[in-house]
């Protein structure tokens, strides 16, 4: 549905949006006290580059939603069902789970015995991601059709500020007082994503699928029946319902450009020359400024022109923004030239992450949308895991005027993909068959 500027701009006055964004704030803060921000404390903790890229390792849970997706979606909590319904409790059990393992995280020691740290590590990482389905899965449910793009840049928004606290507030929290500190502070605005679970409103009901009921039969073959029953049933509607190979090729290649891109940036400009002062100030305070910026106009752009347009307007900006570092770097260290670049990149970024979220929810389903969103976010992520390594090698052996090239080149199929098959991206697709 298209809409008028204002009645766009309106779409973020209502609650449901109101509650997708908090719900976005909760499922963003946990990724980085994971990631980047606990690598900063190991290495205070004087652990080697070895073992701190090998604790990359412990955000594999991330990576495979798709093995959660059906439970989440099947599988009812006594109680809290009949309380807060399918996605709220599974939201529930998540974040309290996750306030445990976050103060277990931030009072381990890294220096004594670096396993227990490993342990609460991959705890967190594995209960952020059933309450990443939990919430993707309940925002899809909740909002109206003529709403998935203020929904989806909601989402957006909410992870990223998220995201900034575990980053930006860890680390001054940790300088100020300590890492414990710091941990037990992230721990507690988790409780935010709580209060939200309560106070949200209940999506629209549907019927549960219950896991099937196994009979007194040889134990493989009750596991065959029971994998084929949890994950096949939600897979072969997904790909009876689309065309597989549009959607995977579409996923692939959106991802290039910004993949690549937001890798690479920092190696990039640091071989340029730039300070570490002036990337903390255009790279971080006013690029992530930028993006927020993006993210809001990706919503309110969804709103008013529809999925197909915003995907469009994202391609082609995503071939720009590489030309953009391609002369970044014939340029060299030029901090305007380094604004409008970052600016751009940023905005872009934004614009495309609230329009890529909006795709992938139009694709999926009730009584399966936390398996369908899974599925098709765990393709993503692993596309991003490959690409990275991708990038890396070839930005060794490349100079970085013909890396950025070979970055717009590979982004063009996704814009041919939009072109030549439109019928493939809008909210309520053609080609998707009612579910039986």
């Amino acid at each position: 549905m298209i809409h008028s500027w204002k009645t766009s701009f309106l779409g973020f006055r209502d609650r449901r949006i109101l509650s997708i964004f908090l719900f976005g704030f909760s499922s963003g803060l946990p990724f980085l006290l994971t990631l980047s921000t606990l690598a900063l404390w190991l290495k205070e903790a004087g652990l080697n580059n070895k073992i701190i890229g090998l604790f990359v390792a412990m955000t594999i849970p991330y990576t495979l939603k798709f093995l959660w997706g059906p439970i989440v979606d099947r599988v009812k909590l006594p109680l809290l069902f009949d309380i807060l319904g399918q996605r709220r409790s599974w939201a529930l059990v998540s974040q309290i789970a996750l306030i445990f393992t976050l103060l277990g995280l931030g009072t381990s020691n890294p220096q004594e015995c670096v396993l227990q740290t490993a342990f609460w590590a991959f705890s967190v990482a594995f209960f952020s991601a059933i309450q990443d389905i939990a919430v993707e899965s309940y925002r899809i449910e909740v909002i109206d059709e003529d709403q998935k793009g203020s929904a989806a840049s909601a989402t957006y928004l909410g992870y990223r500020i998220g995201m900034m606290a575990a980053s930006v507030g860890a680390l001054y929290l940790a300088t100020l007082f300590s890492w414990q500190m710091a941990y037990i502070v992230m721990a507690a605005l988790i409780s935010i994503g709580l209060f939200t679970t309560f106070f949200s409103p209940m999506p629209s009901s549907f019927t549960v699928t219950p896991l099937p009921i196994l009979k007194r039969r040889p134990f493989l073959t009750q596991c065959r029946e029971w994998i084929a029953s949890t994950y096949g049933l939600p897979l072969n509607e997904l790909l009876r319902t689309l065309d597989w190979r549009v959607v995977l090729a579409f996923i692939f290649f959106y991802k290039v450009g910004d993949t690549t891109l937001s890798v690479m940036n920092m190696p990039f400009l640091v071989e340029l020359g730039f300070s570490k002062l002036e990337i903390a100030n255009i790279a971080k305070f006013f690029g992530i400024s930028a993006m927020v910026v993006g993210g809001i106009m990706g919503g309110i752009f969804l709103n008013r022109f529809g999925i197909f347009s915003s995907l469009l307007l994202c391609a082609l900006l995503q071939i720009l923004t590489s030309l953009l570092f391609m002369i970044q770097a014939f340029v060299g260290c030029n901090l305007c030239v380094l604004m409008v670049t970052i600016g751009f990149e940023n905005f872009s970024c934004g614009l495309g992450a609230a329009s890529f979220i909006a795709y992938l929810s139009s694709l999926c389903r009730t009584p399966h949308t936390a398996t369908h969103f899974a599925l098709l976010s765990s393709f993503g992520s692993l596309v991003r895991i490959i690409l990275s390594v991708l990038s890396g090698f070839l930005a060794d052996i490349l100079p970085w005027s013909l890396f950025f090239s070979l970055t717009a080149v590979a982004s063009l199929p996704c814009l041919l993909l939009l072109l030549c098959a439109p019928q493939h991206f809008s909210y309520s697709p053609p080609f998707l068959k009612p579910a039986t």
